[in-house]
Order: structure tokens, then C-alpha cells, then sequence
């Protein structure tokens, strides 16, 4: 059996998973960006990590203290790292709705 299409028909397809795709890639970067940068889990371990900075410096334990403050510098890194990720996600599912959307002008 075969299956004929044209030329226009084919492009069209194109663009239609192209545009389909970009539109998982911008959910997959939202939901990245929700869930990693506002995660209550990050949130519980930085004021835990705080409160631990509080106690060091107020019983004098420098080892303490030095720890908490390289877990709050690892967080914030985990944090950007994160948001860095959804929001190339975002820009790539841009690029890829740019690009089915100029596959569809040049059939004109």
C-alpha cells in the first residue's frame, strides 16, 4: 500500500510535531521551573541550614557555622542551576514554535 502526500502536505506535518513538540518542551520547562525553584523541599532545607548557622554562632562552633554556610551556597547554586534549565527549556520550545511557524509562511 502506498501513501502519497505532496510536497504542502508534508511541510504541514512538519510543522504540526514540531509546534507539538514545543509544546511539551514549554510544559516540561514550566513544570521544571515550578516545582525545582519553589520546591518546599529546598525551602525546609534552607531554614533548617539557617537555624543550624544560628546555633553554631551562638555556642562558638566555627566548623558549624562554615558548613551551614557552604549548604546554603550548594542550595542557591541548586536553585539557579535549576531555573537556568527551565528557562532554556522555555527558549528552546520558542525557537521550535518560531521554526513551524516559518515552515507554514514559506508554503506561501
Amino acid at each position: 500500500m502506498f501513501f502519497s502526500m505532496s510536497f504542502n502536505d508534508f511541510i504541514l506535518t512538519m510543522a504540526g510535531c514540531l509546534l507539538a513538540l514545543a509544546v511539551v518542551v514549554l510544559a516540561i520547562g514550566i513544570y521544571v521551573l515550578i516545582s525545582r525553584v519553589v520546591g518546599k523541599e529546598i525551602k525546609t532545607i534552607a531554614n533548617q541550614t539557617a537555624r543550624l548557622a544560628q546555633k553554631g554562632i551562638a555556642e562558638d562552633v566555627a566548623g558549624l557555622v562554615g558548613n551551614a554556610s557552604s549548604l546554603i551556597e550548594a542550595l542557591n547554586s541548586l536553585v539557579k542551576t535549576s531555573a537556568g534549565v527551565g528557562v532554556f527549556l522555555i527558549l528552546v520550545s520558542f525557537c521550535m514554535m518560531a521554526a513551524a511557524y516559518g515552515l507554514v509562511v514559506q508554503l506561501h
